[in-house]
């Protein structure tokens, strides 16, 4: 369940809207962000997270790449071929870091918050039991600030929701909490619209989950 969240990237708007990304930066995110459709294994998603990465130095000032390259790691990390959670994780906040310094608004700077979220969470469930004081705090805390940086951030709530889902009853979690988490992430993703290569997935996945939901 956990591993579905993020095997997929949904369509994204590529038309320039700022005079500061270029038409060369722009069509490299175009010919790249579709990948995350077609690739499969850990050494595809590593590939294509080295690529927003090198997309991402070369540009200086665009934070996009770093976010997608996170994204792209973040697949790679639930997969079981993946030995070091960590080390996957702890790059993945790496280009995080990178990624918010230059991000112009509160809006990208959500988004970012999310990764950050998938990389403890990935920490956590290294050993969920001795790890949950540290990692799921830092998960927890990631999603509280990506909610104060935008409330209205559909990626937030489908996050919070399939937590819910996968923690117990006994220990405040469930498909009744989750529902209205899921519910309103599927509101806020129909009326998204992300600006110029801004995040843009996850309402099927959200549709899906409340559906087991209500099984």
């Amino acid at each position: 369940m956990k591993k579905s969240i993020f095997l997929f990237i949904a369509a994204c708007t590529f038309t320039v809207a700022a005079f500061s990304q270029s038409e060369k930066y722009v069509a490299a995110m175009q010919k790249n962000l579709p990948l995350f459709d077609s690739a499969k294994t850990v050494e595809d998603y590593t590939k294509l997270a080295n690529t927003f990465e090198r997309i991402g130095e070369a540009e200086k000032n665009q934070w996009a790449p770093y976010y997608y390259a996170a994204l792209a790691l973040s697949t790679a990390g639930w997969m079981p071929q993946v030995a070091d959670k960590d080390a996957n994780a702890e790059r993945m906040l790496a280009l995080c870091t990178k990624g918010e310094v230059i991000a112009p608004d509160d809006i990208a700077k959500s988004e970012i918050e999310t990764v950050r979220n998938m990389a403890s969470t990935q920490q956590m469930m290294v050993n969920p039991m001795a790890r949950f004081a540290t990692y799921g705090k830092a998960a927890g805390d990631a999603l509280q600030k990506a909610t104060k940086l935008n409330a209205n951030n559909p990626r937030v709530y489908y996050l919070q929701g399939m937590s819910m889902m996968g923690t117990p009853v006994q220990f405040g979690g469930g498909k009744d909490k989750a529902m209205p988490l899921l519910e309103k992430a599927i509101e806020l993703y129909k009326s998204e619209k992300p600006a110029t290569l801004y995040p843009h997935w996850g309402q099927k996945q959200a549709e899906e989950a409340l559906a087991q939901c209500k099984q």
